[in-house]
């Protein structure tokens, strides 16, 4: 088979992709990923083909445009995160006027900034040169859809994280079908439309959730949406990357040895952080631990200093480093979230409220695997120095981490997921 993966130009989301990408490799097919121009490198690093579609993605500029973004130095951050939160935890969020007001923020600032008309152009032009089988998409990345739609290639959904699109796109249609037909009003489906028209396609509810969806989450985390699920074991890549020397010359420290990473998503494509680095900074200063930070220079900002416990690292790969660890303290970024269940690492979770964070941080409290803090200005270094001691104190946390991680191991990896997209793409291809 062909098979086209397309992402736009974040790397978290890119390496979600890449397990299941050289897996389709391994089993003979051909494989190339699309996404924006400033993606190329980590594509083609990951050493697999790449293609430029539409022009480099500069998601802050974009949004921050329409006035959707905070700056990250004053007040609340990420306006839009609040707008757009599709989690349908409470039930004024599952409400008409909210999801409206939520998918028409999305369908006006987001999608179109994620895939714009230009990458969908170049997307459908070198689907129908290619004549790809599959197309499998990120889920926040409508150039798949169209285009597969566009040239009757088969397509999938590829999560990142919860399918809190597809549960809220269920509520929401649940409620449009309740309505005169004249107040049915679908931002996403208004968005799309056009689109399609373009190449002679109707639009259908399979080009906002995919004719089927590959998820790599714990079952446990499945929603309640009624759509064709492919379940795939989470298997860590953190992109291409050198261990450093003093990691592998100290792979078993003398004291226990604890991670501080705030992903990359929020630093990369929206300019700045939920959680307070001086906060994070503080609770960890007099702990009898080593810590690792995975910080920019951006990200220390005006920090006076940093604690002589502290080694702060640019980058290092999670894959790596959280083997060494004893428990890990980040932002609930399904990346980090799903690389420390993978080692069976316990979390301290600041949620950064972005997508499903908060709800999986509390998920992982109840079963006993790490701890939530509250962020959005309740965070303080006290409390996170009590939860980081009683993760390290008490040796449930741990027992539980590792009963987790071993139950990962009930999901097909990535190479056993392989026979069942070619079985699901002889069935859809075409239609």
């Amino acid at each position: 088979m062909r098979v086209v993966f397309a992402t736009f130009a974040a790397a978290a989301h890119m390496q979600h992709l890449v397990p299941l990408a050289w897996a389709m490799r391994a089993a003979g097919h051909d494989v190339v990923v699309a996404s924006q121009p400033d993606l190329i490198e980590e594509i083609t690093g990951a050493g697999l083909a790449a293609v430029e579609i539409g022009a480099d993605l500069r998601l802050s500029e974009q949004i921050g445009d329409k006035g959707m973004i905070a700056e990250p130095s004053g007040g609340p951050a990420l306006d839009f995160v609040a707008l757009t939160d599709l989690s349908c935890s409470q039930p004024e969020r599952t409400t008409y006027d909210y999801l409206h007001t939520a998918f028409t923020v999305l369908s006006m600032c987001v999608y179109p900034a994620l895939s714009s008309e230009r990458a969908i152009g170049d997307l459908v032009d070198f689907a129908r040169d290619w004549k790809p089988d599959l197309i499998v998409w990120d889920t926040m990345t409508f150039a798949g859809p169209v285009a597969a739609m566009a040239t009757g290639a088969a397509h999938a959904r590829l999560m990142f994280g919860m399918d809190m699109l597809g549960l809220a796109r269920q509520r929401y249609r649940a409620i449009l079908a309740s309505r005169p037909p004249g107040r049915r009003e679908d931002p996403v489906a208004e968005w799309l439309t056009p689109l399609l028209d373009v190449y002679g396609c109707r639009f259908d509810e399979q080009a906002v959730v995919g004719q089927w969806t590959i998820d790599p989450l714990p079952a446990a985390l499945r929603l309640p949406v009624d759509l064709h699920y492919l379940p795939m074991r989470y298997v860590p890549y953190n992109g291409p990357a050198t261990v450093p020397s003093w990691l592998w010359r100290e792979s078993s420290p003398t004291r226990p040895r604890v991670c501080v990473s705030l992903g990359v998503s929020a630093r990369d494509l929206l300019g700045g952080d939920q959680v307070s680095v001086r906060e994070l900074l503080d609770g960890v200063a007099d702990l009898d631990v080593d810590i690792v930070a995975t910080l920019d220079a951006g990200q220390l900002g005006d920090s006076p200093s940093v604690p002589d416990n502290v080694r702060v690292v640019d980058f290092v790969p999670l894959n790596a480093l959280l083997p060494t660890c004893s428990a890990i303290v980040n932002h609930g970024g399904s990346g980090t979230f799903l690389t420390a269940l993978s080692h069976g690492v316990p979390q301290v979770i600041v949620p950064d409220m972005m997508w499903d964070t908060p709800q999986t941080a509390e998920w992982l409290e109840r079963e006993g695997a790490g701890l939530c803090l509250p962020a959005n200005g309740g965070l303080t270094a006290a409390t996170l120095r009590e939860a980081i001691t009683r993760v390290l104190s008490e040796p449930s946390f741990a027992g539980r981490a590792e009963e987790v991680r071993r139950g990962l191991y009930g999901a097909p990896a990535p190479r056993d997921v392989v026979p069942a997209l070619e079985r699901l793409t002889a069935a859809y291809g075409g239609r």
